[in-house]
């Protein structure tokens, strides 16, 4: 997809398919500001002031285990960069959906466990109100252990900033974040070092 056009179809192709505007937005790693616009402006059929986001498609990753594999690896090395000599790393988390299959290629090289992390955005509506979301119980807890977000897109850094608040709250303590792109040029969340293979930069940007 590479028009507004596009992404206005492809955001109402999700919403008929039984979506919700947060998980259009996480489908599409884009806000979830811009996916209400995309939703509201294909009725309009007006597409003048856009909103500034970068749509990001990495489904020539997403869909080769292979490169997913090589991906991890690069992930991993970031990771023991930011570390302290001292840490070490118990639980890998993947933030649902798309962090999920690169945090268990992580979490099995690094021989730790893996737990998953569903974030509030996936049920998340305008006008909806913010709270927290949950960590999966089918899988490993996070109770006094060291823990690992992955994710795919930082788009705001709202939900790694929630996630983080609820590891803690679960009695965890994250010691990295490490994500595909960072459109928000985080360096840290919470103190949380913010490891990205790409950060991506608007060039209008003004503050």
């Amino acid at each position: 997809m590479k028009t507004i056009d596009e992404l206005i179809q492809k955001a109402v192709e999700l919403q008929t398919g039984g979506l919700s505007a947060g998980q259009i937005a996480d489908e599409l790693n884009v806000s979830r500001e811009t996916a209400t616009w995309l939703l509201v402006h294909a009725k309009k059929r007006d597409t003048s002031q856009a909103p500034k986001d970068i749509y990001v498609d990495w489904s020539n990753i997403g869909k080769s285990s292979n490169r997913q594999r090589f991906i991890a690896g690069a992930l991993i090395d970031m990771i023991f960069d930011s570390l302290d000599a001292e840490e070490n790393v118990d639980v890998v988390i993947g933030v649902a959906l798309s962090g999920i299959p690169l945090a268990n290629l992580v979490a099995d090289e690094l021989g730790c466990e893996f737990a998953t992390y569903h974030p509030n955005k996936q049920r998340w509506e305008p006008g909806s109100k913010e709270t927290g979301g949950t960590i999966s119980q089918n899988f490993a807890q996070v109770e006094g252990k060291n823990c690992v977000l992955i994710d795919d897109v930082v788009t705001t850094g709202t939900t790694l900033s929630e996630a983080v608040a609820v590891i803690e709250s679960a009695g965890g303590k994250t010691v990295s974040i490490a994500v595909l792109v960072d459109k928000k040029g985080i360096e840290d969340i919470q103190g949380v070092p913010v490891n990205a293979l790409l950060r991506v930069t608007r060039m209008d940007k003004t503050e």
